[in-house]
């Protein structure tokens, strides 16, 4: 385990990029707070670069980072190239020249020793003018296969931090040859759940810690298939299982809804909730199975904590992503994907009853999960680009 160089004794200014989701965003943010924890003196300067009115502009200002807008254009893909031509891509192709111009603006302004970008439509005029301007430029993909952001910045990249042994068989020779493993960043707070008071963090009267306990989750918004497929094998998982279902502010009262014919014990036994915040770390502990979306970050985190999982991938994702996500942790033994036509109640219902009631099989697939995380992957994704930050300053 390599450490972190040692505090910075003279300023640093570091560009943060890349935005759009969650998955984008988050990293940097992580990475953001492991370099205010080492910069001891105040000598590390952040600016985080994103799309206006964006998850990245409100992250940002809720950290407290210097937020600063580019413009961008975002590429609708279709199976179809020619579905491709719409009015919409066109629109948004004309923008990129635009943020190029206020990347370049942006970057010889700031003047940064090192840019993170990981990804998004955000982070591409950023790149592009952090290689031109010759500034140490380190990119970070969250999913197996690379993003498009990503693979336009790859080749311009001084280097590329990837979060999985994988992802280097979809690199081309030159690009590499600067590839490193380092993981997905996690936020750490996350490993610092305490099972025994998830119950009380989440007023949860009906909980019984006898019985295993089933996370459901389908993101701060909820996925809808996730709460269909719950909602058609709920009585048969509460006979043997607690449940926290986290299912989007839009679904609370259909899924409350769905629990009223069910017995009373076991209806209290169902705890719905719209979001999670201060609680998730608790949840996560409390969780001995998670069913969820195979998004980069949910991914990280489940290898992380080394939690059972039952995938369920957004087929819509961009570049089939979620997908890939699932099926690589279903190979390793670390979870249960169910993709597409599989995506069945009886086959979530087959899944969960296996791992509900073969302790084994779930510890086993859990400690796989577990092989496969890198909680440490903040830290050296942080020392990575403070080695490029080191070498301009």
């Amino acid at each position: 385990m390599q450490t972190l160089p040692p505090p910075p004794t003279r300023p640093l200014r570091i560009l943060l990029t890349g935005g759009g989701t969650g998955g984008h965003v988050y990293p940097a943010v992580t990475v953001a707070r492991t370099l205010r924890a080492h910069d001891t003196g105040s000598m590390i300067e952040l600016l985080y670069v994103g799309s206006a009115g964006s998850l990245e502009e409100r992250v940002a200002g809720q950290e407290g980072i210097a937020f600063t807008p580019v413009r961008t254009g975002k590429l609708r893909r279709a199976s179809n190239p020619i579905h491709m031509i719409n009015t919409a891509n066109l629109r948004d192709a004309a923008r990129v020249p635009l943020g190029v111009k206020d990347a370049m603006s942006i970057v010889k302004r700031f003047d940064p020793h090192a840019v993170l970008a990981t990804g998004g439509y955000a982070a591409v005029p950023i790149g592009i003018a952090a290689e031109t301007l010759r500034k140490p430029l380190l990119i970070h993909e969250q999913t197996v296969g690379m993003g498009l952001a990503n693979r336009i910045l790859a080749r311009r990249a001084n280097r590329v931090a990837l979060s999985s042994e994988a992802s280097l068989a979809h690199l081309p020779a030159g690009v590499k040859a600067r590839a490193l493993v380092t993981g997905n960043p996690v936020r750490p707070e996350l490993a610092e759940g305490d099972r025994d008071k998830a119950a009380q963090a989440l007023g949860w009267d009906g909980h019984r810690p006898d019985l295993p306990t089933v996370y459901v989750t389908g993101g701060a918004q909820g996925a809808q298939q996730i709460n269909t497929l719950l909602a058609a094998v709920l009585p048969d998982v509460l006979a043997r299982a607690n449940i926290v279902h986290q299912c989007g502010p839009a679904n609370v009262e259909a899924a409350t809804a769905g629990a009223a014919s069910l017995p009373e014990a076991e209806r209290a036994r169902y705890h719905v909730v719209p979001f999670l915040g201060a609680e998730l770390p608790h949840v996560f502990a409390l969780a001995d199975v998670v069913v969820s979306r195979s998004g980069a970050g949910t991914l990280a985190e489940l290898t992380a904590l080394g939690k059972a999982g039952v995938l369920v991938p957004l087929m819509t994702s961009g570049g089939n992503e979620q997908v890939h996500n699932a099926r690589h942790l279903a190979d390793a033994g670390a979870a249960h994907a169910l993709v597409g036509p599989d995506a069945t109640p009886e086959r979530l219902r087959g899944v969960l009853l296996d791992l509900l009631t073969d302790t084994e099989a779930r510890v086993a697939t859990a400690k796989a999960a577990l092989t496969l995380g890198r909680p440490d992957a903040a830290r050296d994704l942080t020392r990575v680009l403070l080695e490029l930050a080191h070498r301009r300053a």
